[in-house]
This record gives C-alpha cells, structure tokens and sequence, in this order.
C-alpha cells in the first residue's frame, strides 16, 4: 500500500533522541544522549502516599472528566507560585494593560505545539535559536510552519540578527526562545539580551514563547529575571513542566498567556486531548500544598550540582585544548564543540562501537541540511560512576579525532 501520507507529516523526521533511546544496547553502553531527570530526583514516598489518599477520597473527581482549562485548585496555586518565584502574572485589577491567564497542559511539550496551533498558518515562520530543542522544531513543523535559526551566544541569542531575520522574515509570527538553561546548548540569556528581545518584539509586534522548563533547577550563579516577568503589552507565552522538579511520566505541564491567547489555546487542547491527565494534576497540586516543595527542588539542585561537576572535571581532564564545551549553571545538558576538520559521521560511530550514547548537533539545527561539529550531553540521568567511565571513554575517543 502506498500511503498518501500529509504534507506535514511526510516530510517530519523523527527525534534522533528517541531513536537513540530505542537502539539496542547492553548493560556495558552509557548513554549521555537522555533528557530524562535522574532517578534518585522522584518522590516515590511521597507520591505513593498522596496517591492512595486521592484514590480513598477524591476518585470521583480524579476518574472523572474534567475541564480543559485545567484543574482549578492547581492552576490556582501554580498563578500563585509562578508570581512569587518568577514575578509572573499581570491583572487588569493591579493596574495592568491586560489579565494573564494559567491553563494547565499535557505536558510543556502541548504548549509550545498549541502556541504555533493558534498564531501559525501553513507556511508561517517560527524563529528560534540555533541550535534549538528538537521537541519544539518538530512541533512546528508538524503544523505546517517553517523553522529559520538565529544564532545562539553565549550569552544568548544574537539580537541583531534576530532583529534583520524578523526584517527580513515577513511571515515571521513567533519566536521560540529558552533563555535559562538552553537545551541543547546549556547556555543562559543574560538580562540585557532578555530586555533586547523583548524590545524587538514590541517593535515587530512578534509573540515570544518563552520556555522555561528548567528554571528552577538552578545550582550556580545569579537569578535572572524571566522575559515574560518584563511583559507589558501581552507579547509573551511563558510554558512550564512540572516534568523536571516532580515527574516526567506525568505529562503535566501549563502555560501562562494573555486571557485573549489562552481562550485560543484552550479551544485548540479540546481537539486534542479534552484535558490533562486529572488524577495527576490533582497529585501536582497535593505534592505543592502537602509536602515541602523547595526542599524537594534544592535536593534535585543538589544531585544536579555534583553531576555536573563532575562531567565537568572529566571534560575538563581529558578534551582536547582544541575542543570546546559549556560549562551551565543549571539544567541538564552540556554543549561539546570539535573542531571542523573533524569527520563527524565517523566520529560517531566511533562513539558507538566504544559503547556510548550522544546526541549529534544536527539533530537540533533548525535547517536540517546544515553541517554541526557539536553534540549534546545529558549529565542527569547516568550513574555517578558511569559519567567518570563514559567522559574518560568519550575523551579518549575524541582525542583519537583530534590528535
């Protein structure tokens, strides 16, 4: 059979990151290629308790159909928190020019896909850094929109390229940006790059999704203030998960946009899922109100801090002076650049004939045509002592390239 597939599905490739997961390996292979929290990070206790009191007091609720705005008592206390922590949510009631709105999603995965649902057309451009999170990319190319990269600093993206590209991008309708943590590059904005963008966006009148999926796993250095907490005109979605600091397997994430884009997105997510999964997000909101959730997320910092250190110490004694790599102050990846010369294909079959796992930087590029000497690596999810076997393994294998 010859399947007349659609134009948008047709072409979409699939994410290298979930073909890596599924390749075959053995107990001796390491993967840094994951994006996945670390294990010890689950509140198994915790969620097994607040578990077993929803299903002995609220099954009703929790096995019923819900609304797709979400469950009320949860997006309550997530508005709340999210304007204590990251000073976001304005009110016409405070003073403010429009009211922002908090929908609870399957996922921050959901959000930035209804995001390109509502703004995009077939044919429409979302710009986005370059390298960007692959999840997203495919999101949009899936609704039809064209991705166009701006360059990524270290500092944050390049704004006066982000400015000529929306100048010379008329279909040009969103710009999808992780300035905490970028994933995969494991950079963070600074608060002058923030100010520009959001800048620039008033002067185009371009919306900004801002995703911040690792914003509270921060264990160095200063906070910065989030662009959506700068949001005066009602330019900026702002996606979340609780996928990072409670549970990835729950698939609850939520947004906060102006009312008049949330009611769009609210409308598209009943096509898709009629709500989120509701006895997890009444699980989210007992975990907020029950149980010491900072806590929780300064012993994820914790776990988070060492591992990183300790990917860092071992790139930092085995790379190459030649190779180059990030150095975050929160989140979960890092960004490893070889010089040009090197073969990458050839480079990562060496990879895997030494039993690892990494994600090509291709597999991020916003033209998919487009050469990368880089790769990704994911320090969360590995052992302690894998991430000291597998960095020795890796640098040996890359030193075989370099020298």
């Amino acid at each position: 059979m010859n399947y007349p597939f659609s134009d948008k599905i047709a072409n979409l490739k699939p994410s290298a990151i979930r073909e890596i997961l599924k390749a075959p390996s053995d107990a001796e292979t390491i993967s840094f290629a994951a994006g996945n929290p670390a294990p010890e990070s689950f509140p198994v206790e915790d969620l097994a308790r607040l578990a077993a009191d929803i299903f002995r007091t609220q099954s009703t609720v929790a096995l019923q159909y819900g609304v797709t705005e979400g469950y009320a008592p949860l997006r309550e206390v997530v508005a709340k928190r999210q304007k204590e922590v990251f000073g976001i949510g304005r009110s016409v009631a405070a003073g403010d020019s429009f009211n922002d709105t908090t929908i609870i999603v399957s996922g921050g995965q959901q959000g930035i896909e209804l995001a390109c649902k509502v703004f995009c057309n077939e044919g429409d451009v979302v710009i986005c850094e370059n390298p960007s999170f692959i999840g997203a990319l495919n999101a949009f190319r899936s609704c039809g929109a064209k991705t166009v990269g701006v360059p990524l600093c270290p500092d944050g993206i390049d704004t006066d390229a982000l400015e000529e590209t929306i100048k010379s991008t008329p279909r040009a309708k969103l710009l999808y940006l992780i300035p905490t943590f970028q994933n995969p590059a494991g950079l963070t904005a600074s608060l002058e790059k923030r100010i520009k963008v959001y800048e620039i966006a008033k002067k185009y009148g371009i919306m900004i999704f801002e995703d911040n999926p690792y914003g509270e796993l921060r264990f160095a250095g200063e906070e910065i203030p989030t662009i959506k907490s700068m949001d005066t005109e009602g330019l900026v979605i702002y996606g979340s998960t609780f996928s990072k600091i409670l549970s990835a397997g729950m698939r609850v994430g939520f947004v906060v946009a102006p009312e008049e884009v949330a009611s769009k997105m609210v409308v598209a997510k009943q096509s898709e899922d009629v709500h989120t999964n509701l006895f997890f997000q009444i699980l989210c909101y007992k975990f907020i109100t029950e149980c010491d959730l900072p806590a929780h997320i300064q012993k994820i910092r914790d776990i988070y801090r060492h591992k990183c250190g300790l990917m860092i110490r071992g790139l930092e004694a085995g790379m190459p002076a030649s190779v180059s790599f990030t150095r975050p102050e929160g989140g979960l990846f890092i960004w490893v650049t070889l010089p040009e010369a090197v073969d990458m294909n050839a480079f990562l079959k060496a990879t895997i004939a030494a039993k690892l796992r990494v994600v090509p930087g291709v597999t991020f590029n916003c033209d998919t045509e487009a050469p990368s000497h880089s790769f990704r690596l994911n320090y969360s999810t590995p052992s302690d002592q894998q991430i000291v076997d597998g960095i020795d393994k890796l640098c040996r294998v890359v030193r075989d390239f370099v020298n």
